[in-house]
């Protein structure tokens, strides 16, 4: 994408790799204290709780594609001020005593995610040649998600020991020490040149959708997020008390387990797609975490579960990265930043819908649905991939 200077390959932005790990790792604090805080602070309902997470997705939902169009005009700075929004919000959100502006101030919170998400993908998609990007996106991926496990590890801990606004101080803190991290990375871009867009700004998104495999790897996304969010995320644990019978601290090593499962595998698929190339790699891990996904309903026994559990993570982080790095590899580097902002709203769409409509099919019919839905939603889309990569010789280039 961005030309080799002096001969050698661009190395991955360290500065940007070390803000996602602190901007994950506050995020990991407020996860698993924020349904806790929402109860002592505001009486909250089942509903409220769960109306938090979805307020959230919708900010960054409105927010990333705007991001990519306006990552041309105002550069690498928008992820800084994204940083210092989220920490703003935080200190408001233990300041306010309604749940009505605690929520708008979540939605704002989302806002500030898309903004620092969409620049810091960017960066990192365009920087190395096509051979190397899958490893690339992995180590982006690899960073968020070592910043998640060890954050929600330690979330409640902080909420019991420090007082309950702890997590957002700490959120903030780890915002402010990510954006300095980011601020002469970002700076040293300022002085690159943009190219005015003006009357083509409204034909970026149509040139985008044009290239080939791109809208299919955001649908791709949408729903791997959709069964993260709307499966393993909300789902899972109740399937291991109702299912498993399995206590509240067993549930939380089962699910860590799951985290663990998609860290080892984030670095495995990226690198094999550079080998083997992204449809080869990204088709049979669909029909595998497929497989994994709709044979859990069968298992009942702990130790079972703990190795599905595993083996689940592990496929759904072989095929984290893939989408990312294709639209990487087919969009030019002029339309890259619109190209990430809309990958990234298909993903906060799933993000919405999953949660939505997972739990609907749980209420209506059973449990077990859920999974058996998902792993329907994959093997569909592994089908759609493969005619994709039929009718098109290969995409994977």
């Amino acid at each position: 994408m961005t030309s080799p200077r002096g001969g050698q390959e661009p190395r991955l932005p360290v500065a940007v790799l070390a803000a996602a790990f602190l901007f994950n790792l506050g995020q990991g604090v407020l996860r698993p204290s924020l349904p806790l805080y929402l109860q002592r602070s505001f009486a909250a309902t089942y509903s409220m709780v769960t109306l938090i997470p979805v307020v959230f997705g919708a900010g960054k939902w409105i927010v990333s594609l705007p991001t990519g169009y306006l990552l041309d005009r105002l550069g690498r700075s928008l992820m800084i001020w994204g940083l210092l929004l989220i920490a703003f919000i935080d200190v408001a959100s233990v300041l306010t005593s309604t749940y009505g502006v605690f929520l708008g101030l979540r939605a704002l919170s989302g806002v500030g995610w898309a903004m620092f998400a969409t620049v810091a993908t960017t960066s990192v998609v365009n920087l190395p040649a096509a051979q190397r990007r899958g490893r690339a996106v992995s180590v982006l991926l690899m960073s968020e998600t070592s910043g998640l496990l060890l954050g929600s590890a330690g979330g409640g801990w902080l909420y019991q020991g420090a007082g309950v606004a702890s997590p957002f101080v700490f959120e903030a803190a780890c915002m402010l020490v990510a954006a300095v991290t980011v601020g002469r990375w970002a700076s040293l871009a300022a002085h690159q040149s943009r190219a005015p867009r003006k009357s083509r700004d409204q034909r970026l998104l149509g040139a985008v959708l044009r290239t080939p495999g791109v809208l299919l790897m955001g649908l791709t996304n949408a729903v791997l997020i959709a069964i993260q969010t709307g499966v393993l995320v909300f789902l899972f644990p109740l399937y291991l008390v109702d299912r498993g019978g399995v206590g509240p601290e067993t549930v939380g090593f089962l699910v860590s387990l799951n985290v663990l499962g998609r860290l080892l595998a984030l670095w495995l698929g990226g690198s094999v797609s550079d080998r083997w190339g992204r449809m080869r790699v990204l088709i049979p891990g669909l029909l595998s975490y497929a497989a994994l996904l709709g044979s859990l309903t069968f298992l009942r026994h702990p130790g079972a579960l703990g190795l599905w559990s595993l083996a689940i993570g592990a496929a759904a982080g072989f095929v984290a990265a893939l989408p990312t790095a294709l639209i990487g590899d087919q969009v030019p580097p002029p339309l890259l930043g619109v190209a990430i902002g809309w990958l990234r709203m298909m993903t906060d769409s799933g993000q919405i819908l999953g949660p939505l409509v997972m739990g609907a099919l749980a209420d209506a019919v059973d449990l077990s649905t859920p999974f058996l839905f998902g792993a329907a939603l994959l093997i569909a889309t592994a089908w759609q991939c493969r005619q994709a990569r039929v009718l098109t010789g290969s995409t994977d280039e």
